[in-house]
């Protein structure tokens, strides 16, 4: 049989119980040209919430009485493509259950490096690795010496994008929630400040950390953090809209109080997704790789066990309850 969580109504603020269903269905089958899959992890990224609403995102609204989106990483249960044998790992949009069917050209084939944990190859070296790499170097386009802030530096993305900061000769500001995160910026990423936004007046912070003005602004959170570090951003400064995290659950509106800045300073702002690096994704996830191997890129992973516990999950997402990347574990590797 196959556990499949299934959304049912659409959630406001926090995704709960009540907006799922959950069903027993048979083992599906795969059909020519198809691979049926085992679910092993499923990425639970902030973004996960938006594809809740009835509104589309960078994803087709999630429809009602389906089962619910998600990125997993699988193995091969049972192939009807030459190119899937049993037993290889796959990526996908596995979904929230434990098997599923797909075509062979919608799955990524996943070749483990035996040093390497087989979670990063669903995190670091795949979606969050892209987005932190091409939205550090494709929009930012960062010269040495220049100031960056990340927000959300602590998170999936956020961690990777102030460490290729300092790998590209940045001066890198972190954004984090609590003094624990923070230290773990400064003293494993090696990062130059980092500011407790839960306890520090963060606008205070950046005008003792960064002086000389903000060049470049990597944004995950938005709202008034966003807002303080326009408030000081340089002539020709550009920002890097990677997400708005403190808005998903449509409990904060986004400010725009600072936006004149970006009149002012002539600045330029960017939205992004991993899409648009999907050209360069060989030569990024080779870097990636690369500096996973020799061990200096370093990186949280955290791992939840079972499907009953993906709301869980997302509520330590998006209340920064969790360090670094959020995994489920719905089977074993």
């Amino acid at each position: 049989m196959n556990t499949q969580w299934c959304l049912i109504s659409r959630p406001e603020g926090e995704a709960k119980q009540e907006n799922f269903e959950i069903r027993e269905s048979d083992m599906p089958q795969p059909q020519e040209g198809e691979v049926l899959i085992r679910n092993i992890y499923l990425l639970v990224p902030p973004s996960m919430r938006l594809w809740m609403n009835e509104k589309e995102s960078y994803f087709p609204a999630q429809p009602l009485g389906h089962v619910m989106m998600g990125i997993t990483l699988g193995q091969v249960e049972a192939s009807n493509h030459p190119d899937y044998q049993p037993g290889m790992y796959v990526n996908g949009m596995g979904g929230w259950q434990d098997y599923y069917v797909s075509p062979a050209e919608q799955l990524v084939p996943v070749m483990k490096h035996p040093d390497v944990d087989l979670a990063v190859y669903r995190t670091v070296l795949d979606v969050q690795g892209l987005t932190a790499y091409g939205g550090v170097t494709e929009i930012l386009k960062p010269k040495a010496g220049e100031t960056l802030v990340v927000t959300a530096a602590a998170g999936s993305v956020g961690s990777l994008a102030c460490q290729i900061g300092k790998k590209l000769g940045l001066k890198v500001i972190g954004v984090a929630g609590g003094p624990e995160k923070c230290a773990w910026l400064m003293n494993e990423c090696g990062i130059d400040a980092a500011i407790d936004y839960k306890h520090e007046d963060v606008a205070a912070r950046l005008d003792e950390l960064a002086p000389e003005g903000i060049d470049m602004l990597y944004e995950n959170v938005g709202g008034p953090v966003m807002d303080a570090v326009l408030e000081r951003i340089n002539q020709g400064a550009r920002i890097g809209l990677c997400g708005l995290v403190s808005s998903y659950n449509g409990e904060v509106k986004q400010s725009t109080t600072a936006l004149m800045q970006m009149i002012n300073k002539c600045a330029h702002m960017e939205g992004f997704l991993v899409l648009n690096f999907m050209e360069r994704a060989v030569e990024m996830i080779g870097q990636l790789h690369a500096w996973v191997l020799d061990g200096s890129l370093k990186y949280q992973i955290e791992i939840i066990d079972g499907l009953d516990n993906t709301l869980q999950a997302m509520g330590n997402v998006y209340h920064s309850r969790n360090k670094g990347i959020q995994l489920v574990r719905i089977s074993d590797e």
